[in-house]
C-alpha cells in the first residue's frame, strides 16, 4: 500500500513541477520583454510605430476635400509617417486634405516634435520621483538619541563619539535635503517646459491669426483655397515649430512670398523649437530665477548635469549655440543675397520683400524646409550651400 501510494503522487508532482517550469519561463520571459522594450531605442520605435498607424488609420476613416482625388492607401500611410517623423515629405497634394485631415496632421506633427518627445521624457522621469519627500528630511534620529541617553545613563563620557554621530546627522540631512531639491526642481523644470511650449504654440497662433485678419491679401488667398483661417494657423505654427515644413497649400509658403510679416511671424518659431531651444530654455530659467527668486531656478541652472535633460545646457555652451546660429545665418544670408537678388525667383518683389523672403528661406534651410522661393530656378550653388547647410 505505502509503494502503491508514492507510485500515485508521481504523477501529480511532476505536473507540479512542469508548470511550476513553465510559469518560470514565462515570468522570465516577459520580463526580459519589457527589459527589451523599456530600451530607450525600442521606446521611440514603438511611439513613432504607433503614432504612424493611428495617424494613418484616422486619416484614412476621414474623407478627403473632394471624392474625385482620394489618395490611394499607402500614400496615406507615407503621408501619416512624414507628419509622426517631422520629415515633411508628402506624394499627395496638401489641399486635396479636408479640414479634418489637416487637424489630424497636426496632432501628429505636435506628437513627434523633439520639444514635445523630450517633454514626455521628462515627465516620465518626473512620474518615478517619490510623490512625498517629506519622510527624507532628516532629525536627529532616535537611534542615534536613545545610544546617547544610554550613555548618559550609564554615565559614559563619549563626546567624541556623540560629535562624530551628530555630524554624521548633519551630513545625512544635507543630503537628503539636496536630493528634495533635486527632485523638487525636476518637477518645476516639467512645468517650465510645458509653459515654454505652451506660450509659443498659443503666441504664435494669435499672432497669425491676428496678421491675416488684418492683411487682406492674405486672406484672400486663403479664401481662394478654401482653407479655415483657425486650421491654417494653427496647422502653420505646428508644422514650423515641430521643424516638419508641411504647410497647407500645394505651393507651400510661395504664395505668401509677398507676406512679409506673416514671414516675420514663423521665423521665430523655426528657431525656437531647434536650434535656439537649449539657450531660449536656460533664459527663461533665469528670468524665472530673476521674478520668483525660487531656490530651484538656480539650482537648474547650477546642476543642469544632475537633472538628466540633454536640452539643459551650461551658460557657455547656450551662449556659443546662439553665436554659432545666428553666425551661420548671417553668412548664409550674406551668401544667398549676393547670388540670389537679382534672380528670376526675385521678381516683383521690393527691397523689403526681398531681404524677408532670403531671410526666411535662410532659415529655414538649416531647420523646417518651409520655402518661399521656387527652388527650381535657384542657381546651384546656392542648393549646394543648403545641402551644406
Amino acid at each position: 500500500m505505502k509503494n502503491f501510494g508514492s507510485s500515485s503522487m508521481k504523477p501529480g508532482l511532476i505536473f507540479f513541477n512542469c508548470s511550476t517550469k513553465i510559469s518560470c519561463f514565462m515570468s522570465t520571459f516577459i520580463f526580459l520583454a519589457v527589459k527589451y522594450i523599456m530600451n530607450p531605442l525600442m521606446l521611440h520605435l514603438c511611439y513613432f510605430t504607433a503614432l504612424s498607424l493611428l495617424g494613418y488609420f484616422l486619416l484614412s476613416v476621414t474623407k478627403p476635400r473632394t471624392h474625385s482625388t482620394d489618395p490611394k492607401t499607402f500614400d496615406v500611410f507615407f503621408t501619416s509617417v512624414s507628419a509622426a517623423t517631422d520629415s515633411s515629405m508628402g506624394t499627395v497634394e496638401m489641399e486635396v486634405f479636408s479640414n479634418s485631415q489637416l487637424i489630424i496632421m497636426t496632432i501628429l506633427m505636435l506628437a513627434g516634435g523633439e520639444v514635445f518627445m523630450s517633454m514626455l521624457e521628462l515627465f516620465f522621469i518626473k512620474s518615478k520621483l517619490p510623490k512625498h519627500n517629506d519622510h527624507l528630511l532628516i532629525t536627529p534620529s532616535s537611534k542615534p538619541t536613545k545610544s546617547v541617553e544610554q550613555i548618559e545613563l550609564n554615565s559614559i563620557c563619549c563626546s567624541e563619539k556623540t560629535d562624530h554621530i551628530s555630524f554624521d546627522n548633519k551630513n545625512n540631512k544635507n543630503k537628503n535635503n539636496n536630493t528634495i531639491l533635486k527632485h523638487n526642481s525636476i518637477r518645476y523644470l516639467c512645468y517650465v517646459v510645458l509653459g515654454y511650449f505652451l506660450i509659443v504654440h498659443v503666441g504664435g497662433l494669435c499672432l497669425v491669426l491676428w496678421y491675416i485678419s488684418l492683411i487682406p491679401s492674405a486672406k484672400h488667398v486663403l479664401e481662394q483655397k478654401g482653407l479655415q483661417a483657425e486650421t491654417f494657423s494653427l496647422f502653420t505654427i505646428v508644422s514650423t515649430f515641430s521643424n516638419c515644413g508641411f504647410v497647407p497649400t500645394n505651393e507651400n509658403m510661395i504664395v505668401f512670398k509677398e507676406n512679409s510679416g506673416l514671414l516675420l511671424l514663423l521665423i521665430p518659431q523655426v528657431l525656437l523649437g531647434n536650434t535656439l531651444y537649449p539657450a531660449c530654455l536656460r533664459f527663461a530659467i533665469w528670468v524665472l530665477k530673476k521674478i520668483t527668486k525660487r531656490e530651484e531656478c538656480d539650482y537648474l541652472l547650477k546642476n543642469y548635469r544632475e537633472i538628466g535633460y540633454d536640452h539643459l545646457l551650461s551658460r557657455s555652451r547656450s551662449c556659443f549655440l546662439a553665436i554659432t546660429v545666428f553666425g551661420f545665418i548671417i553668412v548664409q544670408l550674406v551668401i544667398f543675397c549676393s547670388l540670389e537678388w537679382n534672380s528670376e525667383a526675385m521678381d516683383d518683389l521690393n527691397f523689403y520683400q526681398k531681404l524677408v523672403a532670403s531671410l526666411f528661406e535662410v532659415v529655414n534651410s538649416r531647420h523646417t524646409g518651409e520655402s518661399v522661393l521656387d527652388l527650381s530656378i535657384i542657381s546651384p550653388a546656392i542648393l549646394v550651400l543648403f545641402v551644406v547647410m
